[in-house]
């Protein structure tokens, strides 16, 4: 029989080694030394002596594994393409949105708008009959002057940056022309400024 001394104790007295008298039996002497709680077997959970061993790998799954680190490299470069893609499909499917919720409530007159300016495109194929560069110059001209006509603000905008730009690389074009020029020239007057005889 075992017999606990000292649970009706106080909560912080109950921290301390208490003495457990368990029954003699067959003759035994009774140990009279003092144990924690944690030590005896009522109050602990038993020492678990199982042991996880895995199975063996299968046929199957040698050859997905094996599949697996064949297509590693084609994958990790699919998610780096997809990555440097993801931006740019994410701005066209923003402007679809935009251009749809914009077509869905349009300001007021765009429609007619928008047929004359087509109908300048379709006059320019119509006039360019025979050569390319007037298929290409007419119908873009034709549409750029309509729609500047209803769109004077935009028009101005676009003419100004654009006359910025042109006048930018039309200097560099002059500059770079002038740096051949006088490369050119010296190695001219290099050759040419040897002893005359």
């Amino acid at each position: 029989m075992l017999k606990v001394t000292g649970s009706a104790m106080p909560a912080a007295l109950s921290l301390f080694p208490v003495t457990v008298f368990a029954a003699a039996g067959d003759g035994e002497k009774e140990a009279s030394a003092p144990l924690h709680r944690d030590e005896l077997s009522l109050y602990g959970a038993p020492q678990q002596t199982s042991r996880y061993a895995e199975r063996e790998a299968g046929q199957l799954e040698e050859s997905v594994a094996t599949l697996r680190k064949l297509a590693e490299p084609y994958t990790g470069w699919c998610q780096v393409t997809y990555n440097k893609i993801r931006p740019k499909v994410q701005s066209v499917v923003g402007f679809g949105n935009d251009t749809y919720n914009y077509l869905k409530n349009p300001p007021q007159d765009f429609y007619p708008r928008a047929g004359v300016i087509g109908f300048a495109g379709v006059l320019g194929l119509f006039l360019a009959r025979g050569s390319r560069f007037k298929k290409l110059i007419y119908p873009a001209g034709l549409m750029a002057v309509s729609a500047s006509m209803y769109y004077p603000e935009q028009a101005a905008a676009i003419a100004k940056s654009s006359g910025d730009s042109m006048y930018e690389r039309a200097v560099q074009s002059y500059a770079a022309v002038e740096k051949m020029l006088s490369l050119q020239s010296k190695a001219g007057q290099g050759s040419d400024s040897g002893p005359k005889p």
